[in-house]
């Protein structure tokens, strides 16, 4: 059964659908089966993937509102072990009609049931809010990944996204946990990036992973391509990187 893992930070611009997409990529190309959610309905990872979020007839959107199952909606990309939930701008309307459906915050839980034997690994693109879509991530998920930039402002907004996931916890889903603090967007060249990597280290200790995610030029081109990194430039520090996201991943798991 597939480990669910949401990547979720309420803060934009932090890396998330770049970690969302490369680290889905770097898992399949390590030959697991590997579904990728996107929940954010401005479609990054959809279109990261190489799909055309505006030509699919049935998106997230519909296995959220169960009009449609996810095994219907999902679509294949060009690596074999990687799938994909798409999304579309479509998904905006899903907030609201959620919020008079009943059990609203598991509606996710309830769609991906029925795949969720047919792979190693679940990931889920947030959107950058707390909202209802992020609660269902949450509700979802064995584990939250955090994306956190190497920047000024990185611990700001973290505690409130830590109280959510403890709301949760609470009330919604007893056995989420937070599986680790990716730092993204480093700078080996700037003093503050390495400042804020070590007040990280020193706050969450081994909550945050080793591995590090560059400022990279390729990561950042390789989503206008469609292709997540390893296949625009696999010789990249950043697509280099997801890899060793990927193995670090799979080797806590045991």
């Amino acid at each position: 059964m597939a480990q669910i893992i949401a990547i979720a930070n309420q803060k934009g611009g932090v890396g998330k659908t770049t970690t969302a997409v490369n680290l889905a990529a770097s898992l399949a190309a390590a030959e697991k089966r590997t579904l990728l959610v996107d929940l954010d309905p401005q479609a990054n990872a959809t279109s990261g993937v190489g799909v055309d979020a505006h030509g699919l007839q049935h998106t997230v959107y519909h296995a959220l509102l169960g009009t449609e199952s996810a095994e219907s909606v999902r679509q294949e990309t060009a690596l074999d072990q990687l799938h994909l939930l798409p999304a579309n701008p479509d998904l905006i309307g899903a907030e609201v009609e959620l919020i008079s459906a009943l059990a609203r915050e598991s509606k996710l839980k309830s769609a991906l049931k029925e795949v969720v034997e047919d792979y190693d690994y679940i990931l889920i693109d947030c959107p950058p809010s707390l909202g209802l879509l992020t609660i269902n991530a949450l509700t979802a998920s064995d584990a939250v990944l955090i994306p956190l930039q190497c920047e000024y402002y990185a611990m700001e907004g973290l505690s409130q996204l830590v109280n959510t996931i403890r709301l949760i916890q609470q009330e919604l889903n007893p056995d989420l946990a937070i599986r680790g603090i990716l730092l993204t967007m480093f700078d080996s060249r700037n003093n503050l990036s390495h400042q804020v990597s070590e007040e990280i280290r020193q706050h969450f200790a081994a909550q945050v992973f080793q591995t590090i995610i560059p400022r990279n030029v390729r990561l950042s081109e390789a989503p206008s391509h469609g292709l997540p990194a390893l296949l625009y430039d696999i010789s990249s520090s950043g697509a280099a990187a997801y890899l060793a996201l990927a193995r670090e991943l799979i080797r806590t798991e045991h």
